[in-house]
């Protein structure tokens, strides 16, 4: 009988296709069970305080036995735990880890690079501020290439309510209103003339763990060179960048990539608001 359905079924051809569908792809090198059980962690999302055997499976791609056997180790290494009632947590090995990553993160290693490489792109200035109760600070700066560029330097103190980068901070620090729902849902925020009339700049938040925001990043420049077209142009990139420094910084950048992703359709599209 066996021989009879091994005519009748092709392995290679439709079985093994079959199993190999379930699994995501691995890199070539490395170790594959620990790529799995580094797939099985990254399927928890920053809402999830739980999920199921079947949740992990459907989000993996990976069968129920091989999460069941690379859970064992999770849990013995206490990066899962399992609950009463059979679901999975996040355990408590990777707080402590997350602690030793911030611990030996310093931001300015962090968003120079970023905002060096989105000036680079963009060949106008980028900055990067703090909130400070009703004002904004300028905590770090790259310089345009132009020799005709908006001056600020880093320590000024700006208006918060003012400007695109104090626009986004008041944002998503809780600030009432339609104009701020908008940015909290668009991920960015573009000015010409708000805060100087001869200035224009767009800003997206970026975020530490636990969504705490940290500060926001504004490319900005004379409005007679940095009009609203340019602006939209760069929007995706300034997001994607906002998007890398809150991946290094240890949060989930999913919302500011969306935004990119939205940004770049409407820029392709003519579909932004003037």
């Amino acid at each position: 009988m066996l021989s009879d359905l091994s005519e009748r079924v092709n392995w290679n051809e439709i079985v093994k296709p079959m199993i190999e569908a379930r699994s995501p792809p691995l890199p070539a090198d490395g170790v594959a069970a620990l790529d799995r059980a580094i797939v099985i962690l990254n399927a928890f999302a920053t809402g999830d305080r739980s999920l199921s055997l079947a949740e992990i499976a459907t989000r993996t791609g990976l069968y129920k036995s091989t999460i069941l056997r690379l859970a064992n180790s999770l849990l013995r290494g206490q990066l899962l735990e399992r609950l009463d009632d059979g679901r999975y947590r996040i355990g408590p090995a990777t707080f402590r880890l997350g602690a030793l990553y911030q611990r030996s993160v310093v931001a300015m290693d962090i968003l120079l690079p970023v905002m060096r490489d989105l000036s680079e792109q963009s060949r106008e200035s980028v900055a990067f501020y703090v909130r400070s109760g009703d004002v904004r600070t300028c905590l770090y700066r790259v310089e345009s290439k132009h020799p005709i560029r908006y001056t600020i330097r880093e320590g000024d103190v700006l208006p918060l309510l003012m400007g695109s980068g104090g626009r986004v901070l008041a944002a998503f620090s809780g600030q009432p209103g339609e104009s701020y729902e908008s940015i909290r849902r668009t991920c960015h925020y573009l000015s010409v003339g708000d805060r100087d009339p001869e200035t224009a700049g767009v800003s997206a938040p970026v975020f530490g763990p636990g969504r705490v925001l940290l500060g926001a990043l504004t490319l900005a420049g004379p409005s007679t060179r940095v009009d609203r077209t340019f602006l939209r142009r760069m929007t995706p990139a300034l997001l994607e960048a906002a998007a890398r420094a809150t991946r290094a910084f240890g949060e989930d950048a999913s919302m500011l990539e969306q935004a990119a992703r939205l940004a770049g359709a409407e820029t392709a599209t003519g579909l932004s608001s003037p």
